[in-house]
């Protein structure tokens, strides 16, 4: 058995996270903290996150647990979801200028105005750049359900894992050893979703 870290700092529907999780791992630890000695300890580590980029930096930090999402990430098997993409990036443009956590080189941008719905709401493909072990059994071009108004821009092409088209291709899912990195939400994208999970919790980064 295995244990599994979901990090909850208040932002972003973490019980969700944790059924799905719980639904493909019935025999591992699944759990719910805020508490940098249990997620240091996990085997492996969900950071998942919605709302405003400000708002969830802001609780990291008030939780203490900014140095050791650092230290997860370049530790053990570790899966970003939504906001936490976003928040591995250097900067965001949301909330006049937000400081990330400077994982991966790069910044995030908002969608701009134009005759698309902005948040990008919804059903949308998926585009597969590499090949990696979290995109077991899963079709190229698969569809996932996503919900948000900025996107990442990396500094290093190399990190690309998959690609969304919005007005924009942009990237939707990063890479990078022992990381996986989604915008989309997989505990909402049923069967394809369910299988990128997992595709996580069974992983050897």
């Amino acid at each position: 058995m295995q244990s599994i870290a979901i990090v909850d700092y208040g932002m972003g529907n973490v019980r969700s996270v944790k059924k799905a999780i719980e639904h493909v791992a019935p025999n591992d630890q699944v759990f719910l903290t805020d508490n940098a000695d249990l997620i240091a300890n996990a085997d492996r580590i969900v950071f998942p996150g919605q709302g405003a980029m400000g708002a969830c930096m802001k609780a990291l930090n008030e939780h203490g647990l900014a140095d050791i999402i650092k230290q997860s990430a370049h530790e053990k098997p570790f899966l970003g979801i939504c906001l936490g993409l976003q928040l591995l990036f250097d900067h965001s443009q949301e909330n006049g200028g937000t400081a990330g956590l400077s994982i991966i080189p790069g910044k995030v941008i908002k969608f701009e105005k134009s005759a698309l719905k902005i948040p990008h709401m919804g059903w949308n493909t998926v585009k597969q750049s590499i090949d990696h072990p979290l995109w077991h059994n899963i079709d190229d071009n698969a569809r996932f359900y996503s919900v948000h108004s900025y996107y990442v821009s990396q500094a290093d092409a190399s990190v690309v894992a998959g690609t969304t088209q919005y007005g924009v291709d942009f990237t939707c899912a990063v890479a990078k050893k022992n990381m996986f990195a989604v915008q989309f939400h997989p505990e909402k994208s049923q069967h394809d979703g369910l299988q990128l999970l997992t595709n996580f919790v069974n992983w050897q980064s």
